[in-house]
């Protein structure tokens, strides 16, 4: 390669060879800009990256959504539902640790792992763990269960479940959000977790954004070492 081919390469790579914020890779019918947004500050962990890991089609069962999502690291889930009422809400979760398909209950002991939470986009709210300073310290104990024949399910209320045919939901605070409010849903703030209907259902692994500074001294770098190494090969021609 010429040496002004690799300094052209290098001056285009400083323009546009950093990776683009807060993609949706895999795309999504639930969540946009605005909302992919909403979840990273809610999460407070900079900007990170969505790739879809699960989308519910026709007929799936519990077995389809952990095909998809057991393993993957950290992920939000997100459903759209409609209650009797006909309202609609675009719910969901962070889950900090990686679905399973036969661990059961996923517990927490210490307040630094208490780091899951449930949210309300339509409201818009979030609910995170009971953390141990609480009068019953275990109360925020249950972060997830992780059972084939189950679809996700949050907390021990359940705070957030669904069932295996992916076809219903239904939410009763006690491990997340306000002790105070228990036996409401974070649905729609009706007690005594009454069921919806489960209209759409997404899981995305999450992976970061690297720093803009981080990308551009590694392609810095690269370009040096290559102009060096083109030199010193011109040098003993």
């Amino acid at each position: 390669m010429k040496m002004k081919t690799i300094i052209a390469a290098c001056a285009l790579a400083g323009v546009g060879g950093t990776a683009a914020a807060g993609d949706i890779i895999g795309g999504s019918a639930l969540l946009d800009a605005d909302s992919h947004a909403q979840l990273e500050r809610w999460l407070g962990a900079g900007e990170f990256n969505l790739n879809n890991v699960y989308t519910l089609r026709p007929g799936d069962t519990s077995d389809a959504f952990h095909a998809g999502a057991d393993g993957k690291g950290a992920t939000f889930t997100l459903f759209d539902v409609t209650n009797d009422a006909g309202a609609s809400y675009l719910v969901g979760g962070y889950n900090p640790q990686s679905w399973a398909s036969s661990e059961g209950w996923h517990e927490t002991q210490r307040d630094w792992q208490r780091t899951a939470f449930l949210f309300n986009m339509t409201t818009p709210a979030v609910y995170r763990q009971v953390l141990t300073d609480y009068v019953l310290p275990s109360q925020g104990l249950r972060q997830t269960y992780n059972e084939a024949g189950y679809g996700p399910i949050f907390g021990s209320g359940p705070d957030l479940y669904v069932n295996d045919a992916l076809t219903a939901a239904t939410s009763w605070q006690l491990s997340y959000g306000n002790p105070a409010n228990e036996g409401y849903s974070i649905i729609d703030g009706s007690l005594h977790g009454e069921i919806v209907k489960l209209n759409a259902m997404e899981v995305f692994a999450i992976s970061p954004v690297p720093e803009p500074g981080n990308v551009a001294m590694l392609l810095a770098g690269i370009c040096i070492l290559g102009v060096t190494v083109r030199k010193r090969t011109l040098s003993r021609s």
